[in-house]
């Protein structure tokens, strides 16, 4: 796709990532944010202009820190993922990538594919027509252990070892970890311990010799304890699940608050559409301890794990903003979260998230104000990725 030339966006209210301005212009070319102007200045004579007019709001493109885009948000997500063959599969991610990108969905973190066909898609589908990718490839699991029929199975330090390497030669950003197990696999608990503190520990370390960032999949909470000790990027659920439900650990909540440890809370369910039965039962008890993680001050980033039941397609990452707004998070704080502080967290500071000079022209044009009513987040205008206008039809 031909890259257009010197492009000014215009809206009555731009938020930029940290702070609301406003009336301003935003200046695109060559796919980057050239410049960003609230003087009123004219813009240059050669630029083609867009004015959304003065009720609407420029953003930063939104950022999903969780997604399986090869699970197809059927009833048997996981029959799809693990039985269908390749090209179906792959098909499958191209179409989820493209519904997310119509949501405002401009960069997203795939935590878990099968034979590394998210890579495929990144290398196939041109960067305007896809979100951003960072992507895990299968998820490093025990044997036997959660979404082991995903291909990412290793016991063992030199195993460990070289799932790591693989997926840094493969071209992987990220490296996840199934530290529990979940409630997807049979014969698996989110209660389960998968691997001890050393190896979790040797993990961590390997995927910093590649200076790859690395996502820890953790339910229980002893076993949140294991992942701090070892140093994990982002804790994935962060949900504290007991037998009964779940509880909070303020001893644990106190580390990662302490220690500016990013968690990522999965949120986001069509109304009406019942979870996961394991879930569904403690579903009171992991609200309230969703509240008490966002009130404490830790540094909280939404992940929708969109693709794995018919409760999460991948459009729905809007609704999982306005559940995190529902938890007690302030409406700009939600608005900071799912952009300049997502980038953060998935390693992308001052290239995604923000609107400034020399980042990527990823953007949201909304019709109404998100401040007053966050739902607006669902009244999209235009999104633009890699500067390049998105058809939403």
């Amino acid at each position: 796709m031909r890259q257009s030339a010197l492009q000014v966006l215009r809206a009555g209210h731009v938020f930029d990532g940290g702070q609301v301005r406003g009336p301003g212009v935003v200046l695109v070319e060559d796919g980057l944010i050239r410049d960003v102007d609230f003087t009123g200045a004219l813009p240059p004579e050669h630029a083609g202009v867009t004015d959304f007019g003065p009720d609407a709001w420029l953003l930063p493109g939104l950022i999903d820190a969780h997604v399986h885009l090869s699970w197809d948000a059927s009833a048997d997500a996981v029959a799809h993922v693990t039985t269908g063959d390749s090209s179906t599969v792959l098909e499958a991610a191209r179409s989820a990538a493209a519904t997310a990108l119509r949501s405002g969905v401009t960069t997203v973190r795939d935590l878990g594919d099968r034979d590394y066909l998210v890579l495929a898609l990144r290398d196939q589908v041109e960067a305007a027509l896809r979100p951003e990718i960072i992507a895990a490839g299968p998820p490093i699991t025990s044997r036997g252990g959660h979404c082991h029929f995903l291909g990412g199975e290793a016991d063992g330090a030199d195993a460990l070892r070289a799932a790591v390497r693989e997926r840094a030669e493969r071209g992987c950003d990220v490296v996840k970890v199934m530290a529990s197990g979940g409630n997807m696999t049979p014969g698996s608990s989110p209660l389960d311990r998968q691997y001890g503190r050393a190896d979790l520990r040797l993990i961590v370390e390997e995927a910093q010799r590649y200076r790859l960032t690395t996502a820890a999949h953790v339910h229980a909470a002893d076993v949140i304890g294991d992942v701090l000790d070892a140093g994990f990027d982002t804790l994935e659920h962060f949900s504290f699940l007991t037998a009964d439900g779940a509880a909070l650990r303020y001893d644990l909540l106190d580390r990662v608050v302490q220690r500016g440890i990013f968690v990522s809370l999965t949120l986001g369910f069509l109304p009406g559409e019942p979870p996961l039965p394991a879930m569904a039962a403690r579903i009171e008890a992991l609200i309230d301890v969703m509240a008490k993680v966002v009130s404490s001050g830790a540094r909280v980033v939404v992940g929708s794990d969109a693709g794995i039941e018919t409760g999460k397609p991948h459009d729905i990452f809007p609704n999982a903003l306005v559940q995190l707004a529902q938890l007690g998070m302030p409406t700009l704080d939600v608005l900071r979260s799912a952009t300049a502080e997502a980038a953060e967290a998935l390693g992308l500071t001052g290239r995604k998230g923000v609107l400034r000079p020399g980042a990527d022209a990823d953007l949201l044009v909304l019709g109404s104000s998100p401040l007053a009513d966050l739902s607006a987040v669902t009244d999209i205008r235009a999104v633009y990725r890699a500067g390049h206008r998105v058809p939403l039809d």
